[in-house]
């Protein structure tokens, strides 16, 4: 079986290379072609492969490299394994949509090259969690932020698209140099994984290294502001990759740097604990005040990384202090929730495409009504929008469920880690609650009520080919969460690679049971629901049912703009938390007996880089541009430019 997964995992990176280079040649049809097609079976064929692996066991494979420093060195453990399932399933699953949603687009040329950059990006992606030498991560690193960067640019004759990317672009590499200089730490001979280990002061600073660099590309706050810009920008399909599991390679590269470093100190623990409030809880903040849907769900990005890092860092407290069972569940927690997490936030995304190819926009305000003119992708949504807001019994609840355990652990052993559960409990009830808020918002605005707009009033269905995928997505929100109870085996081989020997990897007897009641009376939920369903539909065969417009509260003539608006909706909520968020409203008052207008306009910029970036960057210009003077325009000053480099570096390195 293991030489049957390896087989297969090679098997996937040669078709999705394959898919790179056929999509270059030109085929009949729009938006579709060889690099969709291979995208989705090479993607497929690894998700296979890696779920061989975990109940198979892992391989390990290496092959000579003239580079310097490293080898062509893959392998896959249950770690690996674990993070390559979501990575290749989401991938496939995203490529059946994109065929459908580029084919809309209507320009078959660029979506030719769409392609070739999406077979990279997803070949990249399982390159990250498979290599096992520093250099080889490193160059699969770089491929994965260009190839991703690329495909944001897909609009890029928008300005805001040029300037999304250019920031996603900046942002990226800020991480990979602070990746690079903690490589060059770990580095004791050779850049092989096998050959890491520190401990000590050396460790720390790997670790905060490591949660900067690999944070950035994750979208944790503070470094989260190139998400909200490149994830709108991207097409829609491409936006479910790099939310959905993208930015989960900055979590996997967080939890395998783990594994270099010996016994976590707690001060590691609390820094994930105290980011991941901060991120989670400021994220679905933001995420209320947007107007712009894809801008929303890229800020539910950063509130589910907080999530996820909430966990991480109760499961690394639970191991400094030696608690088994707040290790178990924060850890365990915190990965299913990278699974859960893909599967919701792509739905979503998906949903958010097949929304603005039938009402042309993404503003929020300009919907309404559409559920009765899109049901599948309105009841899809509706779907993604309960998991995110974690309601049972879908996904979304089961991992956050576990980290809810972890922090009811950690408050009832009164011990040292009292306070970080309080931290952890109070910060995932919050989030929650501001989720519900927040979709409730998108959902009723979107879906629900009547159009705005005369496009949104002749909108239709999208093509089965982003339907399909957005209907197994919802399915699997429902499965994931009513097998939550069974799925710990696919979890073990994961957290084996993370807990020390003697750590026993599974639930506590308690929580095992508190999830099988949830899932049990989730699946009678379920099934009482279909009943009156099926009940309803007897009871009206043959009959005709009459549609009428409901009371409009004494209006004569009621009509679209006698609805909430996103902005009226979310802003006692936003206003509530003004003081962290700095929104800014424009009023326009009506003057006169009969006024002719009257407006109310509200912007929520982001605090870190109105505040903080922008500033930031425009010092830095301002300093640079004192280095004009470098710039002689004669080749062998550059020249002696580089070989000063190198000299000052070889120096070091001897040192």
């Amino acid at each position: 079986m293991v030489l049957s997964s390896m087989f297969l995992f090679l098997a996937s990176l040669f078709i999705l290379a394959a898919g790179a280079a056929l999509s270059l040649i030109p085929v009949s049809g729009k938006g579709g072609g060889h690099g969709s097609i291979l995208a989705a079976a090479g993607s497929g064929l690894a998700a296979f492969s890696a779920i061989l692996s975990l109940f198979g066991g892992g391989w390990d494979r290496s092959w000579p490299w003239s580079i310097p420093m490293g080898s062509i060195h893959i392998g896959m453990d249950g770690l690996s394994a674990f993070f390559v399932v979501p990575i290749a399933a989401i991938s496939s699953l995203a490529a059946v949509y994109g065929r459908g949603y580029l084919k809309e687009e209507g320009d078959g040329r660029r979506a030719s090259g769409s392609w070739f950059f999406y077979n990279i990006l997803i070949l990249s992606m399982l390159l990250v969690v498979c290599a096992r030498s520093g250099l080889l991560f490193l160059v699969a690193w770089e491929l994965m932020s260009l190839s991703s960067f690329f495909l944001v640019m897909f609009h890029r004759e928008k300005e805001e698209v040029v300037r999304a990317g250019l920031t996603y672009l900046v942002a990226t590499h800020l991480g990979t140099a602070l990746l690079l200089v903690m490589f060059l730490l770990l580095d004791r001979g050779g850049m092989e994984f096998s050959r890491f280990g520190l401990e000590g002061g050396s460790a720390a600073v790997v670790f905060v290294l490591a949660v900067a660099g690999f944070g950035t590309k994750a979208g944790l706050i503070p470094m989260h502001v190139w998400l909200p810009e490149a994830h709108p920008a991207a097409p829609s399909h491409v936006s479910a990759v790099m939310s959905g599991v993208m930015i989960k390679t900055g979590i996997y590269g967080i939890l395998r740097v783990l594994t270099f470093l010996g016994p976590p100190l707690p001060w590691w623990g609390w820094l994930l604990l105290l980011t991941g409030a901060v991120s989670g809880i400021l994220g679905v903040l933001f995420a209320l005040a947007q107007h712009d849907l894809k801008r929303l769900l890229a800020y539910h990005s950063v509130e589910n990384i907080g999530i996820i890092t909430l966990g991480l860092g109760s499961g690394i407290l639970g191991l400094s202090f030696g608690s088994t069972a707040i290790a178990v569940l924060g850890l365990g927690g915190g990965l299913l929730h990278v699974v859960n997490h893909a599967v919701f936030k792509s739905l979503l995304f998906m949903g958010a495409g097949s929304v603005a190819h039938a009402a042309g926009t993404l503003k929020i305000d300009r919907m309404g009504g559409l559920l009765r003119r899109m049901p599948m992708t309105g009841g899809t949504f509706l779907a993604g929008s309960a998991a995110i807001s974690g309601l049972p019994p879908l996904n979304g609840f089961v991992s956050e469920f576990l980290i809810f355990c972890a922090g009811f652990t950690a408050v009832v052993s009164r011990g040292p880690l009292l306070p970080a559960g309080a931290v952890a409990i109070a910060s995932l009830a919050l989030i929650g609650g501001l989720a519900s808020a927040c979709f409730t918002k998108a959902f009723g605005i979107i879906f629900l009520g009547e159009p705005r707009t005369q496009r949104v009033s002749g909108s239709r269905e999208s093509s089965k080919a982003m339907v399909v995928p957005m209907v197994i997505l919802a399915g699997l929100c429902m499965v994931l969460g009513l097998a939550a109870p069974w799925l710990f085996p696919f979890l073990a081989p994961a957290l084996s690679a993370l807990l020390p020997e003697g750590f026993a990897v599974e639930l506590p007897g308690w929580a095992a049971e508190s999830l099988q009641g949830v899932a049990g009376l989730g699946g009678v939920l379920i099934f009482l629901v279909l009943v009156l369903v099926l009940f309803r539909a007897f009871l009206l065969k043959g009959r005709g049912v009459r549609r009428s417009d409901t009371w409009g509260c004494g209006y004569l003539a009621p009509n679209p703009r006698m609805q909430y608006t996103a902005s009226s909706y979310a802003w006692p909520t936003v206003n509530m938390f003004r003081m962290f968020l700095r929104p800014v409203r424009v009023v326009e008052d009506p003057e006169g007996f009969l006024p002719a207008s009257a407006a109310l306009k509200s912007h929520t910029p982001d605090v870190f880089l109105e505040g903080f970036y922008v500033p930031l960057f425009l010092w830095v210009r301002r300093a640079a541009s004192l280095l004009r003077w470098m710039h002689q325009g004669q080749t062998h000053y550059y020249v002696l430019y580089i070989a000063l480099t190198a000299l000052v570096f070889l120096a070091w390195r001897l040192w």
